[in-house]
């Protein structure tokens, strides 16, 4: 009975947290309503589907994958104990990121797997049907992903419960994390099938691109640097392309530009959909003066010194990436780093941003492609790629760099282009990294914290724990 109020609950959750959704009943009930019969139908139930992308990606992943890092710290003085353990790497099982990752991500699993339980007999066109196939296991995959790197083994759900006696008769225990993958897999490759002639859709919606993409960086994590190589250079054949203007890629009207696979869309304006990087970039100032209305932030993720000397002399993107001063009230500078990427300076709340996330851009295809090279032993092949992205950023090419020494070069690449962005804590935990550079991150700062072998994965929810007795927790916590 407990693991049926459980999911029971996130299957209510999963149709009434965005506007589209909050006339509508739990699930088994609209399958009885009429619910899902027309093209209309599905898409508002993928606009429910991708909403739970929104706060995932400004709130609490952007914290897992920030703050837990040398990226960021915490300026505000008086931080909750969730971010204090983010800051320092000392997670526990009532971490309320962790909890609203998990349960935002089964969120939108459970309305993906309730889409694709839909399509069959309905009377509309195949196209549109394989058009909603295909958009429905992108987001199922794309959620599993963040999952299984965060928390390893997890519960396999691929259906759509009718009733709560399914949901009470089902195996909600913890599969291998090998299954996950073979799934995920599964999921990308059958969606870029299905999306393959799809055109005209807007970047926030799944494509064949933004499939093949994600299925790139689900087989680099996973080894497969062949596999991940091959979909990588389709990826680079489909037109996309490098913006020229790297502040246009975070600025307001960053949507649909040549270089988005995939984003998740923003909407200012007080209604609900605008994104909060303005709050949690800009540090915490009373006599802050560069938001309408003289807001201030609240100084949850600010640059380090070390991310912010990590750029080299003349990068481009250091002055878009960070501010080494924010303007005050009476319009002199204080020396505050800040993170300027996504941050929407004409937003009167500063939680209701109006820039685009970009999920998915060209630079992560082609510093992927190259890190594959790269452990191909293809290295001089893979300088070009690194370089592609250097290039952009006005800084010098590089040449003979050894195996070893490419990788640590590709490192100090991503984490500049992508500062800010949600990537630091999967890359380092890809290249088995994450406790080396963590660990000397907090000796120099003369702190004792260090990440253990543990807490290479985060710890399951406490409260999924307690109503669900089938779930184990991660060795460790």
């Amino acid at each position: 009975m407990k693991k049926t109020i459980a999911i029971f609950t996130v299957l209510i959750l999963s149709l009434s947290s965005c506007n589209d959704f909050l006339e509508l009943e739990p699930e088994y009930v609209v399958s009885e309503t009429g619910f899902y019969k027309t093209a209309k139908d599905f898409d508002t139930g993928l606009i429910g589907a991708y909403s739970g992308l929104q706060d995932l990606h400004s709130l609490s992943l952007l914290y897992i994958t920030e703050l837990t890092t040398d990226n960021a710290e915490i300026q505000w003085s008086s931080p909750t104990t969730a971010e204090s353990e983010c800051d320092e790497m000392n997670m526990t099982l009532a971490n309320s990121f962790v909890g609203e990752v998990w349960s935002d991500s089964f969120t939108a699993i459970s309305r993906a797997n309730t889409i694709l339980s839909k399509l069959d007999g309905v009377d509309i066109s195949e196209a549109l049907k394989s058009q909603y196939r295909g958009e429905a296991l992108f987001l199922r995959a794309y959620n599993y992903f963040n999952l299984v790197r965060l928390f390893g083994d997890l519960p396999l759900i691929t259906v759509s419960f009718k009733s709560p006696k399914e949901i009470a008769d089902f195996d909600m225990g913890r599969k291998p994390a090998s299954e996950i993958y073979n799934l995920i897999v599964s999921d990308l490759t059958a969606s870029a099938g299905f999306l393959k002639d799809v055109s005209g859709l807007s970047k926030s919606r799944a494509s064949e691109g933004a499939a093949s993409t994600l299925l790139g960086k689900v087989y680099l994590t996973m080894g497969e640097y062949q596999l991940a190589a091959s979909v990588l250079e389709d990826v680079m054949g489909m037109g996309y392309t490098l913006e020229d203007d790297y502040a246009a890629l975070f600025s307001p009207g960053n949507d649909e530009l040549g270089e988005s696979i995939f984003e998740v869309k923003y909407m200012s304006g007080n209604v609900g959909e605008g994104n909060r990087f303005s709050s949690v970039f800009f540090p915490a100032l009373f006599n802050l003066g560069m938001f309408p209305g003289n807001m201030q932030g609240n100084g949850r993720i600010n640059p380090t010194s070390d991310v912010a000397s990590a750029y080299e002399t003349g990068d481009a993107r250091r002055p878009v990436s960070i501010a080494d001063s924010v303007r005050l009230l009476d319009g002199t500078y204080g020396d505050y780093l800040a993170g300027l990427k996504f941050v929407d300076f004409t937003t009167g709340i500063l939680g209701d941003g109006g820039v685009n996330y970009t999920s998915l851009r060209y630079a992560d295809v082609l510093l992927m492609y190259a890190e594959a090279l790269n452990e191909l032993s293809r290295t001089d092949d893979a300088h070009e790629y690194l370089n592609m992205v250097r290039e952009r950023a006005d800084l010098d090419a590089l040449a003979g760099l050894s195996k070893a020494d490419f990788s640590l070069a590709l490192e100090r690449e991503r984490r500049v282009e992508f500062f800010n962005e949600g990537h630091r804590w999967f890359d380092l935990l890809r290249t088995g990294r994450l406790q080396t550079v963590m660990n000397a991150h907090f000796a120099a700062k003369g702190q004792s914290f260090t990440v253990e072998n543990y807490e290479l994965l985060m710890p399951i929810p406490q409260r999924e724990l307690d109503i669900d007795v089938n779930l184990a927790q991660n060795d460790g916590y």
